[in-house]
């Protein structure tokens, strides 16, 4: 009779389930309810067997849905009826590998407030141990070797745990259940102090944060090992320790991020906001980009010219330890030189970082994947990201259609991310960095190689950008050689896919989607990147409209030294003869004989491509205007940047949709809202932008002397202009209503909010990026969905198609 009243059931919880807390959240839920049967880590997810009442098995299941740990995300929960086995007590298994690993892993994880009560607590036996984590918080994904998450499977395994160590890890009740990378003094990684040289100081552990705070108060430069890498720190307040931090690494204008304790002191160097505490605080801690106050005191080197800070706060406990040593924010930028991935390795960092750093705060706990920090920033509420990475990768992003086969989509070359698709989910890598190097190539290849054995993906479909000379389109077409189906995505229509896919539309949706970027190579053998296209993921996009193209005149150097655009755009205006007459500033930095050889190159059409790109007229305006890095750029797209840091002085009031506000570096009344000509012409059925009126007012506003300012922020309204009225223009011949905004040059938050406010008022529905960048960090989720609906339609025959 009492049998009858129990029923053993076998449930599997599928989701980032692991290394979160989740088993002792079962046991002790089993506990609650007084149910029988166990709990363990397989290569799914977690497995469970429990057996007790009816009543209270529902209520169990609907705990595990209602209650789970904070850093858990369910996604599914299945059960079926087993065979009761009369158990009386619940226990927590030894976890299983199993033939398919579908488990996810958590992203790394901010020490929690319980850690750092015990961090600073003299009577904790973890006192000031700079390694302290629990089962809510600490190292996961850039200390996973393989899965199922258990000690084992990641870097700890070298370190065996104490008694007292052993009894937390054992103890359903403790905190530390089964967490794996649980340690103390006694028996966990240790912190040692290194010369610039790599020699060991023999400074005693409990006195090298206290030495490395001293050293860089001192003015000293140190790299510091984190979770995913080497940051290199030093003073901000310290105009010497930060010029000589740009010269040691070749980073001549790009900002540097700052460090800080706890949200006082962050407000002491910018204004935070609500949305933006809370983004600052979460559990990723991202480098937040915040509006700088003015009596900030850091070093003008830190972000020169720019309005905001890129602002974390500290993340793991030696973070902690040392901030709270040395009492002031602290410098933290990628450890690495210019256009290399972020050190990771000890012994890379003490080869690439030799003459950088000064000291060099090292531990022993290894790190098997290297992480860069993300980069975030909250415009109208919203979220955003810069940088997709640390804190964010590997968690999968959802996606509104399943993927009919394993798929990997390589991305782009600048600010490259991978995407292993399976499923129902798409899992986009961490931040690679720009594909330009061997050093860069080989990180990619070993994301590759580790997500797919992580996350059991198999790809039967490789994706890849058109241009034929990006490294990863190369990787592709190895792959592709050696037997793996491939297709070819055009880079603004991955774009597009990718901003749809983000907002998890359904994939038959039409949209008119706007793709600003540098350039991208296109469908008919130009640099595209000032594009509008019309489709859906499902059916595919074609080009409706776009900017008309310009010469690029040296091709490659054109995009580092902005001024060549500048000319060829003259030249094309004017004449040669007439530019070298032309008394505005940016001619007579040329000089005549630059003048003349660039007219040559377009007479001649000598390497000089041309371009629809939105940032190469970004690039021409910024360079006519001669606002810093249009002579010689030192990082992508800071032309176009310090061209918004322009216009933002003529903006009155708060940017539309961006939450920043343009008062206090305000010299004079804003300018009326003027805006320059431009028009369109019909092309067989695309339309063609032309921008020679633009171009001809900013040149008549510098003849006439009127304020950089004005000028720049008319351009910002002229550009909105014209996306607006191409968009009106593609809706009125029974085009869509809704309008996907992806694209580098939509990191303009000025450019994003006149447009967003604009398309709104004239009754489109927009859609902007929200889970990923709208940069090329985001190009792979793109090329994954529209790969996908490519071999749908072609069926089973692949034969390297162009989507």
């Amino acid at each position: 009779m009492q049998a009858s009243l129990r029923e053993r059931r076998e449930i599997t919880v599928r989701g980032i389930v692991q290394g979160v807390g989740f088993r002792p959240f079962i046991y002790a839920l089993a506990q609650r309810y007084e149910l029988a049967g166990l709990v363990r880590n397989d290569a799914s997810g977690v497995y469970i067997e429990v057996e007790g009442a009816p009543d209270l098995l529902d209520r169990f299941l609907r705990g595990i849905q209602e209650e789970a740990p904070p850093l858990a995300v369910v996604e599914a929960i299945a059960w079926k009826f087993r065979a009761q086995q009369g158990e009386r007590e619940f226990r927590i298994a030894e976890s299983q590998e199993g033939a398919q690993r579908r488990a996810l892993i958590s992203p790394d994880v901010a020490t929690c407030a319980e850690c750092l009560d015990e961090l600073f607590d003299p009577s904790d036996r973890r006192y000031q141990y700079p390694f302290i984590n629990c089962t809510n918080c600490g190292p996961r994904f850039t200390i996973t070797c393989s899965i199922p998450y258990d000690r084992a499977m990641t870097t700890m395994a070298g370190f065996v745990m104490c008694p007292a160590c052993r009894r937390e890890y054992d103890d359903p009740a403790n905190r530390r259940f089964h967490a794996q990378p649980n340690a103390c003094p006694v028996c966990g990684p240790q912190v040692r102090l290194l010369d610039g040289r790599g020699r060991d100081m023999y400074v005693p552990p409990q006195e090298v944060v206290t030495r490395t705070a001293r050293s860089l108060r001192e003015s000293a430069i140190v790299a510091i090992k984190g979770l995913g890498g080497y940051h290199l720190a030093c003073d901000p307040f310290d105009q010497q320790a930060v010029r000589n931090l740009r010269e040691r690494k070749a980073r001549q204008d790009k900002p540097f991020a700052l460090m800080a304790r706890d949200l006082e002191q962050v407000r002491t160097l910018c204004r935070v906001r609500s949305e933006e505490a809370a983004l600052l605080t979460s559990p990723g801690r991202p480098i937040v980009l915040l509006e700088r106050l003015p009596e900030a005191r850091v070093a003008d080197e830190i972000a020169p010219r720019q309005r905001t800070l890129g602002v974390m706060l500290a993340y793991t406990p030696l973070h902690h330890l040392l901030l709270r040593e040395v009492g002031i924010p602290l410098v933290m930028t990628s450890g690495n030189r210019s256009d290399e991935p972020i050190a990771y390795r000890d012994e890379e960092a003490l080869a690439h970082l030799a003459g950088i750093a000064d000291y060099y705060l090292v531990h022993n706990r290894p790190i098997h994947t290297r992480c860069d920090d993300s980069v975030m920033l909250v415009a109208n509420g919203a979220l955003y990201q810069v940088r997709r990475s640390r804190g964010h990768a590997p968690a999968p992003l959802a996606v509104a259609d399943s993927f009919s086969r394993h798929i990997l989509a390589c991305g782009g070359e600048l600010k490259n991310t991978f995407c292993l698709a399976r499923e129902g989910h798409a899992f986009i890598s961490h931040h690679i960095g720009d594909l330009e190097n061997y050093e860069t190539l080989r990180s990619f290849r070993e994301g590759v190689a580790h997500y797919s054995k992580l996350f059991d993906v198999q790809p039967r479909l490789v994706a890849f950008d058109l241009h034929p000379e990006y490294l990863s389109t190369k990787y592709a077409r190895e792959l592709e050689e050696d037997g793996l189906p491939a297709v070819g995505v055009q880079h603004h229509h991955a774009h597009i896919a990718s901003c749809l896919a983000d907002n998890e539309r359904p994939i038959d949706e039409p949209v008119i989607g706007v793709a600003f970027d540098g350039t991208g190579y296109g469908a008919d053998g130009t640099l595209w990147g000032g594009e509008f296209l019309e489709g859906s993921i499902q059916e595919g996009f074609r080009r409706r409209a776009h900017l008309a193209y310009a010469p690029l005149p040296g091709g490659e150097t054109a995009i580092r030294q902005p001024w060549r655009m500048a000319i060829a755009q003259l030249i094309a205006l004017y004449g040669e003869e007439e530019v070298v007459k032309l008394p505005l500033p940016v001619v007579r930095q040329a000089g005549e004989r630059n003048v003349r050889l660039i007219a040559r190159l377009l007479e001649h059409r000598l390497n000089t491509p041309l371009t629809s790109s939105a940032g190469r007229l970004f690039d021409a305006v910024a360079a006519l205007l001669g606002v810093p890095g249009s002579q010689l750029a030192t990082y992508e797209g800071q032309a176009a940047i310090e061209l918004e840091i322009a216009a933002l002085e003529d903006t009155p009031g708060a940017l539309p949709d961006s939450g920043l506000t343009s008062d206090r570096t305000v010299r004079r009344a804003p300018s009326p809202q003027r805006a320059y000509p431009f028009r369109l012409r019909l092309d067989g059925d695309t339309w063609v932008v032309e921008t020679g009126g633009i171009i001809a007012g900013v040149v008549e506003d510098l003849l006439a002397r009127r304020r950089t300012a004005e000028i720049a922020a008319a351009f910002h309204r002229t550009l909105s202009s014209v996306v607006v009225t191409c968009c009106t223009h593609i809706r009125e011949q029974r085009g869509p209503s809704a309008v996907a905004l992806s694209g580098g040059t939509f990191q303009n938050l000025l450019l994003l909010g006149q447009v967003t406010e604009e398309l709104t008022d004239h009754g489109f529905t927009v859609y902007r990026h929200r889970r990923v960048p709208t940069n090329d960090g985001g190009l792979s989720l793109g090329q994954a969905v529209l790969a996908d609906q490519e071999v749908r339609r072609r069926g089973s025959g692949v034969d390297s198609p162009c989507v």
